[in-house]
């Protein structure tokens, strides 16, 4: 693995040997390290250009004068587009959480740059808002609207990590881990018009449809109840997506099933 620092607001990793070149896009509240347990199966076959999200990891603080004045999905598609942009030829692009918002909206605008695409739980809720699925979204995030209206941050933080994390209990994470979870989840808030509200408009009527390269979609088995419905939908509107999900694996799975996740993408890549 080589750190680095580009000209920019965004920290900028690598990871592997592979002769193919492969963009990741972490989860909200994690880092561009979150790819280390993925790429330790995959970097034979891959070298990784990771990066910090905005407010993330090493990368500035999400301040919009910082980022290019966009919105928050904006800034982050920005910067993946400016590193596919930089790569020799297509890449692969592998995305997870809200990460896989952000490697779908780059895809969609420059799809050329794009060799295979990899949605890991892609946290676009806004594809069930015209369906059954909606009501029950919104109670499973009602405990934590409620906290971030109460501004109650840590308490936000916990409800969210209970939800989302790994399933390590709240209690047992390390003390400055809990405090960057609690510093950062404003964020969350940034990141809102654009899995529910979808800012980007990548749910608009023939965009996915439009999608000609391999896509793969996975996901956990005991992930919360939203990410199957999105996922359902998601699978219904991209031609040829193939979905898999990884047995006994939460919201989490590139940090604790990397192997059978680092074995789907393998596959996923083996026809090009």
């Amino acid at each position: 693995m080589r750190d680095e620092i580009r000209p920019g607001p965004a920290f900028v990793q690598q990871f592997g040997q592979g002769a193919r070149r492969a963009l990741g896009i972490h989860c909200s509240l994690a880092h561009s390290g979150a790819w280390a347990p993925l790429m330790a199966e995959l970097g034979a076959a891959l070298s990784m250009t990771a990066f910090d999200l905005p407010g993330h990891g090493r990368s500035a603080a999400w301040e919009p004068r910082l980022w290019g004045g966009a919105d928050y999905i904006g800034a982050a598609c920005a910067t993946a587009l400016d590193l596919l942009r930089q790569a020799e030829g297509p890449v692969d692009v592998i995305g997870h959480s809200f990460g896989a918002l952000v490697a779908l909206a780059a895809t969609l605008e420059e799809p050329e740059l794009v060799r295979t695409l990899t949605l890991i739980e892609p946290v676009l809720f806004a594809a069930l808002r015209d369906g059954p699925h909606w009501p029950a979204y919104l109670a499973e995030a009602a405990p934590f609207r409620a906290a971030m209206l109460a501004g109650d941050h840590a308490l936000a933080a916990e409800v969210f990590v209970g939800l989302w994390g790994n399933g390590q209990p709240w209690e047992s994470i390390d003390p400055r881990q809990r405090g960057n979870f609690i510093q950062r989840i404003g964020l969350l808030a940034d990141i809102a018009p654009a899995n529910e509200g979808d800012s980007a408009r990548l749910m608009l009527p023939g965009r996915l449809e439009a999608l000609a390269m391999p896509v793969l979609l996975i996901r956990g088995h005991q992930s919360p109840a939203s990410i199957p419905a999105v996922m359902e939908v998601l699978a219904g509107r991209i031609p040829g997506a193939r979905l898999e999900v990884v047995a006994g694996a939460g919201h989490m799975l590139p940090l604790t099933h990397p192997a059978p996740v680092a074995a789907l993408i393998a596959a996923h890549l083996s026809p090009g």
